[in-house]
């Protein structure tokens, strides 16, 4: 369970180096799909969200799920299948074209009136929608509140100066019992110089 204490202290620290300045342009993200470069996409899901989906879920069955960042996650179609509705977002249109193609869902395409030349794909069944938009131009006047979050990898792809502001934006969107699960490593950045995304447990 996340609170507001727990979102709200996100911060960079000396530990970090080089990151802290680290910014990678939202066309840098369409390059890696143009361009397969993806290895960061788990064609088997997640062990992590399997073995901890009763953190998530806390015993409640149709939740509004959110996936930030969610490229093609293919848990996105496992937590639907269970009867949840997901929620996603992500810059790549691309990305959510594959998802639904791969996944072998049929969707429409609807424009967003509150966000300029954005899209959301919406499964014919109702029960997936897909926002092509910026993360920060999100909010929950467009998209609702949720009762649960999954991060995987969100957090640590936002460039450093821009945490906070997603941090705030996460707390916008949870709704009273909403349940913020993130997956992490940890490592000791004395023997590992990290990943090209990373944020400390400060």
């Amino acid at each position: 369970m996340a609170s507001s204490t727990d979102l709200s202290r996100i911060n960079e620290s000396s530990d970090t180096g080089k990151q802290q300045n680290r910014v990678v342009a939202e066309e840098e993200w369409l390059q890696k799909w143009e361009a397969n470069n993806i290895g960061f996409h788990n064609e088997q899901g997640h062990p992590l969200l399997k073995k901890h989906l009763d953190l998530l879920l806390n015993g409640r069955s149709g939740l509004r799920i959110f996936f930030p960042l969610c490229g093609k996650a293919v848990e996105m179609k496992w937590l639907a299948d269970m009867g949840h509705n997901v929620i996603g977002v992500e810059f790549s249109e691309q990305a959510l074209k594959d998802f639904f193609t791969e996944q072998n869902l049929s969707y429409s395409e609807e424009s967003i009136p509150e966000i300029s030349k954005a899209k959301v794909f919406k499964s014919t069944s109702g029960n997936i929608s897909l926002y092509c938009c910026s993360i920060y131009d999100l909010s929950s006047k467009i998209a609702g509140k949720f009762d649960g979050i999954w991060d995987r990898g969100a957090l640590v792809a936002v460039n450093p100066c821009d945490r906070e502001r997603y941090a705030n934006l996460m707390l916008s969107l949870m709704d009273k019992n909403c349940s913020y699960l993130l997956a992490t490593v940890s490592y000791d950045p004395n023997k590992y110089k990290g990943l090209k995304g990373s944020a400390t447990s400060s």
